[in-house]
């Protein structure tokens, strides 16, 4: 655009000062850290064999305890890819062992995966709260509310499939289960519990920044339950180097990117053509949602938020919308390409990580489907 690369040689400097240089992003390390040290010991097993107890009588019982399974896990991770590769390896093999469509027990594990993105610790809506200028505890907050209506919809999903198209379903009840005395249900809950409490509780009190609840609340959880070896804390620092530097570099690009949208003017340009158009709610979000759902065909989450959101957030600001609102829209939005073709990575990680001839990775499509359409079912009601 001027024709010179000094100013984007320039911007570089800038943006990797302004962006990923900042406290608030020291809470991604932190977190991906806090998530690696406490689920090594097994905790996603641990849910899991928790939520199979329960559910081990309903017809696809053995699904809804992987979707509760990956939810307490999500809010310990934050992670999709993490969950997708854990319970693959703890649920499918059980649900196939019961009879289950292999289709519907890898696409139980696909869909419930994405939750790692959205319920509190997830990197996002950190990703979020720098650009948006909103509270990391309140994105927080707005996050573990509104994530827990896409579990409850996966669930009542894979009730009406066992009760109307039991054909997709199929599978037989978990006789190898048994109800679990209460004392070791809450040995093995109250960790998930403290974790979600101590970090949501102190970042929205003010105790403490989330850079803080970060080291803390891992360390905790770490020590209480006595399940680490030196080895899982060893292994635990290169991957979080992995998956800091996996988030942190788009951050960067985004970071350019959203600086040369302003050198070239476009987000006031397409302000003052909805302005003069006296486009409301209703024109603007769709046209919000499409692009989202559409690149998630193509790219990762975090680099759909950090390309579109700079581009319509100086038009949903003077509307009056809550930010953090539209914060879980978008992230809810970005996830569903997780599961659409030809990107879909929990898919495709699913289909790696599996290594059976019998799934092909049609098959983990095209059973991640009906969960793609509930989290869009979920994400029309959140608009």
């Amino acid at each position: 655009m001027r024709d010179n690369c000094d100013p984007a040689v320039n911007l570089l400097r800038i943006a990797v000062g302004d962006s990923v240089m900042e406290y608030t992003f020291a809470a991604v390390p932190l977190f991906a850290f806090m998530g690696l040290i406490v689920s090594k010991p097994g905790l996603g097993a641990y849910n899991y064999g928790l939520m199979s107890s329960g559910f081990r009588r309903v017809k696809g019982g053995i699904g809804m305890a992987a979707v509760g399974a990956n939810a307490s896990f999500a809010a310990v991770t934050g992670s999709s890819i993490a969950s997708a590769s854990v319970f693959l390896k703890v649920s499918v093999p059980t649900m196939m062992h019961l009879g289950y469509n292999p289709r519907f027990a890898v696409g139980v594990v696909a869909g419930s995966s994405v939750l790692g993105m959205i319920i509190p610790h997830s990197a996002m809506p950190i990703i979020y709260s720098f650009m948006a200028e909103q509270s990391v505890g309140d994105m927080f907050l707005a996050g573990l509310v509104r994530g827990l209506m896409l579990p409850m919809a996966y669930i009542a999903a894979i009730w009406a499939m066992g009760r109307f198209y039991p054909a997709f379903v199929r599978g037989r009840p978990a006789d190898d289960y048994v109800a679990l005395p209460r004392a070791e249900i809450a040995s093995k809950t109250l960790p998930t519990i403290a974790l979600i409490g101590i970090v949501l509780g102190d970042i929205h009190t003010g105790w403490l920044t989330q850079v803080e609840a970060g080291a803390l609340a891992g360390l905790v959880i770490a020590v209480t339950r006595r399940r680490m070896s030196l080895r899982d804390f060893r292994d635990a620092l290169p991957e979080t180097g992995h998956i800091t530097a996996t988030i942190l570099f788009p951050i960067t690009a985004a970071s350019i990117h959203s600086r040369m949208l302003g050198l070239a003017g476009l987000p006031n340009q397409l302000g003052e053509i909805l302005t003069g158009n006296q486009a409301g709610f209703w024109p603007i979000i769709p046209m919000y949602v499409a692009p989202m759902l559409s690149l998630g065909t193509l790219l990762d989450t975090a680099s759909i938020i950090l390309i579109v959101v700079p581009l319509f957030l100086p038009l949903v600001q003077p509307m009056g919308m809550s930010l953090v609102w539209f914060g879980i829209v978008t992230v809810v939005g970005a996830e569903i390409g997780f599961l659409t073709p030809p990107h879909g990575i929990s898919c495709f990680v699913i289909k790696a990580t599996l290594n059976d001839d019998r799934i092909a990775l049609k098959d983990v499509f095209l059973g991640a489907l009906p969960f793609a359409g509930v989290m869009l079912a979920v994400l029309l009601s959140l608009i």
